[in-house]
């Protein structure tokens, strides 16, 4: 079975920004992670800082597109992992060991399907699907089936730009890792203590961050939920 790790950290250490010094050094860590652990891993990729995402949202008919994080949170999502498992104590065991968890979090979700990808590029982008935990569909209900044919029709549309995606379980199913003055703390739940919790993802490649935008925008929401988008740091690998 396949577990999301999503790799949540704040937005202004030095090692998050592309380019510098501290992101290569990190970038090291990973790779040696990577390494060690590479026949269980099946997708991932690294995020620009959230000051350059776009969201989207909806108001009834009326789609909102913006600029920058959606809130000023002291926590983000920086990067994700999609880990090929037989079960949770398995995913835990190659979470304990991913750097994030020393200085920030990672939540563990179980996925309904997983779509996995090539290599990332630079013309790559990540679009992380959100929705008020209290209104995530559960699988294999009517909602769930209405909303499947939905994103199926948003992928006919796009079919050629996207380059993987995933559904997740439902919230409840989720675990986090964190340190906690130097112990690392395992609890049931999302990582977050807001409203909102990460409900899927899509990965699709467009030219330019208007073009991305115009694709994130077609993306299936619920009444409360959002797109956010974000431009996937090209490793070079």
């Amino acid at each position: 079975m396949q577990y999301l790790a999503l790799l949540v950290g704040r937005d202004d250490d030095p090692e998050a920004a592309p380019g510098s010094a501290e992101f290569d050094a990190e970038v090291q860590r990973y790779a040696e992670f990577e390494e060690r652990v590479a026949a269980a891993i099946a997708g991932g990729a690294a995020l620009y800082p959230s000051s350059t995402a776009v969201n989207v949202t909806r108001d009834g008919d009326t789609t909102l597109i913006t600029d920058g994080p959606f809130a000023e949170g002291a926590e983000v999502v920086g990067g994700f992992y999609v880990f090929e498992v037989t079960d949770l104590d398995e995913a835990i065991g190659l979470a304990r060991q991913v750097p994030a968890v020393e200085t920030g979090a990672i939540e563990l979700r179980p996925m309904v399907q997983w779509t996995p990808h090539d290599t990332p590029g630079a013309d790559w982008w990540m679009a992380l699907l959100w929705d008020r935990a209290d209104t995530v569909i559960a699988p294999g209900t009517p909602e769930w089936e209405a909303a499947l044919a939905e994103h199926q029709r948003f992928a006919e549309r796009v079919g050629a730009a996207i380059r993987g995606g995933g559904a997740l379980r439902p919230p409840s199913s989720a675990t986090t890792l964190r340190m906690r003055e130097g112990e690392l703390s395992i609890t049931d739940g999302p990582f977050g203590e807001t409203a909102e919790v990460v409900d899927g993802l899509y990965l699709f490649a467009a030219p330019d961050r208007r073009t991305a935008s115009e694709i994130a925008a077609q993306i299936p929401l619920g009444a409360k939920g959002r797109t956010e988008l974000r431009q996937i740091a090209d490793l070079g690998q």
